[in-house]
């Protein structure tokens, strides 16, 4: 077929060659009205929007006044959509669509629009006919081309006919007009099982549009899969760097621009989301490498700092909750070594176990409670951490500091936990004053192990981000399990060196009134090389620790092929056990809930276990629910 005479649309400003990336938002991503989503684009750094018509729709701002606004918040706006039903159609149906398209044409003249998304047919009027589609679509792009525009062709994963980005580039290319071309949506694309290295070899400048969403992978219908689930890149599961790194080869020049139908993000804080999206598009962009036929430019982060291990945590206390978590700790036979220079701020230690107890923390808690506040992590450069925090758009917190004081650097975490990174030489230790006290044998713990973190169910997601992008810690994986509350989500985090560890949790769902579980709980592990004897020395401390049930011992036996006696041993300590295929064991026992939501765990890990013991969580849940029952 011949090309057509029409002249193809201007393509948009900044995509000369050896220019930079540029970054979009899709209106539907953000939760309230289109002022509150472009003041949230806006305020966030994206250079453009994706306009979403409904959005439009129930605006009080007309299409000239939205353009107006975005330009005065220096937006481009980067694509119309979506255009829905319109090829392969009768012939009265079609001359109806190009009428429906002429006015569309009219508002992305107003708005200043030059790129309109065409959605492959769901309409049951659609016919298998890949010559008429491209037929009817050369029509659309030769009326859209007289008012310089451009139609993005994109393939639905659930399209009637059209579902795969390689159906819909063969009838973008049989078409053969300047002006229409290949929407690319990574979700559409990576949910099907169409393998994309073939996108590398799409005719260069026939790619007019790129959309990124991540996604979980999960066994479900496609469209709902779609319209909940989706994800900022980093979020999900999906390659979306090899993905991106294909279509860049290709020679793509627009933006990076997401679009993520996700529920939580549709009812959470507009301009916390888009901070979280920007955040997602920096820590994507820093993962691409120029390839092929690109002019784009991917900006570098600074590296993520090298960790090297937990430096200490740090409890907000109040007069209640310090003293009781003091008596804890003196139970897990930890010493107070140093009380701070200038503020009411407590050292316990114990091998290289470090904890700190605050009591001029201000946080929104009863009283009573205590909360993790804070935790530090060594690094060889935390300045190199901030630096990175920063570009990635995470808070850097000041500090006040006295005289003789370290400086340690500190990022605020999305639930509002703030992250030290300090020097491995210790320095920060010289911020207390020795209290003289003996310093106890202690019962064996030799280093925090990793951190247990309840977040927000709006932020969960964004709080994985933050610690894979920011910390650079790699995910090991995501649980759930049935809790006896409810359902619980888990995800792991870890360092290559597996020196630093994190396990985020959350309830999947809350619904009602009886809640009798602990609410947000936190707690800090604490490994041994020997949990026997350790589980033998605090007993001989005193400290308590929780009782496990006889029914779940037999279960061990019954598993694990356990002889009956270690499983006595595992049951006369409350000592937990799992093991993983490849033989990994991890034996670990838990203190009971203190101030309000805290608590303690110790573990031994054998033969490379890697993971957090979720297959415990349960059990652990239910023995903490019998001790508060009893206490009653």
């Amino acid at each position: 077929m011949t090309s057509s005479r029409s002249s193809a649309p201007t393509p948009p400003a900044g995509t000369g060659p050896g220019r930079t990336l540029r970054r979009a938002v899709a209106t539907v991503c953000l939760s309230g009205t289109l002022e509150d989503k472009i003041a949230a684009a806006a305020a966030a750094g994206f250079d453009g929007i994706e306009l979403f018509e409904n959005d439009l729709v129930v605006s009080a701002w007309s299409p000239a006044e939205v353009r107006a606004r975005c330009a005065d918040l220096g937006l481009t706006i980067e694509l119309y959509q979506p255009f829905r039903d319109f090829e392969a159609v009768p012939a009265d149906l079609l001359r109806a669509n190009l009428t429906r398209a002429e006015h569309k044409f009219d508002v992305m003249t107003d708005l200043g629009a030059d790129t309109l998304l065409v959605c492959s047919s769901v309409a049951p009027a659609a016919v298998d006919d890949d010559g008429l589609a491209a037929e009817q679509l050369r029509l659309l792009a030769d009326r859209a081309a007289a008012r310089g525009i451009r139609i993005a062709y994109e393939a639905l994963a659930w399209g009637r006919h059209v579902s795969t980005w390689d159906h819909a580039w063969r009838i973008v290319d049989r078409a053969d007009h300047p002006a229409l071309g290949l929407c690319l949506d990574s979700f559409h694309v990576l949910s099907r099982e169409v393998d994309p290295a073939g996108i590398a070899g799409i005719t260069p400048g026939k790619i007019f549009f790129l959309q990124l969403a991540d996604a979980p992978q999960l066994r479900m219908d496609v469209l709902q899969w779609s319209r909940h689930h989706r994800l900022f890149p980093g979020q999900g599961a999906f390659d979306l760097a090899g993905f991106v790194r294909l279509v860049l080869s290709a020679g793509y020049a627009g933006p990076l621009s997401l679009e993520v139908f996700n529920d939580v993000f549709r009812q959470s804080d507009p301009a916390r989301t888009a901070v979280d999206a920007m955040r997602s598009l920096v820590y994507l962009e820093d993962g691409l490498h120029p390839t092929g036929r690109s002019n784009r430019q991917p900006r570098r982060l600074p590296v993520a700092p090298g960790l090297t291990g937990h430096a200490f945590t740090e409890f907000a206390v109040d007069g209640r909750s310090g003293p009781l978590l003091q008596d804890v700790l003196r139970g897990l036979g930890f010493t107070h070594t140093g009380q701070h220079r200038s503020k009411p701020v407590q050292l316990w230690e114990q091998g290289g176990c470090r904890v700190v107890l605050n009591s001029a923390v201000t946080r929104p808690q009863a009283s009573g409670t205590a909360a993790i506040s804070a935790f530090a992590l060594t690094t060889t450069d935390p300045h190199r951490g901030v630096d990175r925090a920063a570009a990635l758009h995470a808070p850097v917190l000041p500090r006040r500091r006295g005289p003789a004081e370290a400086e340690l650097a500190a990022i605020a975490a999305p639930d509002g936990t703030s992250v030290f990174l300090a020097e491995p030489d210790d320095g920060w230790r010289a911020d207390f004053l020795p209290t003289g006290n003996e310093v106890a044998e202690g019962v064996g713990l030799v280093a925090t192990d990793h951190l247990g973190l309840t977040q927000p169910f709006d932020h969960f997601d964004e709080a994985g981000l933050f610690y894979r992008s920011v910390l650079g810690l790699a995910r090991l994986g995501t649980e759930e399990y049935a809790a006896p509350f409810g359902l619980m989500r888990s995800r792991g985090f870890t360092d290559p060196g597996r020196a630093v560890r994190l396990a985020l949790t959350v309830a999947v769902l809350r619904r009602g009134d009886w809640a009798p579980s602990v609410a947000d709980p936190q707690h800090v592990a604490f490994g041994t090389d020997d949990i026997f004897g350790t589980a033998a020395a605090l007993d001989r401390l005193g400290a308590a620790t929780l009782r496990i049930s006889d029914n779940y011992y037999a279960d061990l036996v019954a598993r694990f092929g356990l002889d009956e006696e270690t499983a006595q041993r595992l049951r006369r300590y409350g000592i937990l056990y799992d093991r993983d295929p490849h033989g990994g064991e991890l034996l670990h026992l838990y203190t009971p809930v203190y101030g309000g939501r805290i608590f303690f765990e110790v573990l031994q890990r054998r033969a490379g276990y890697d993971g957090f013991g979720d297959a415990n969580a349960p059990v652990r849940m239910a023995a903490h629910r019998h001790q508060r029952l009893a206490e009653v």
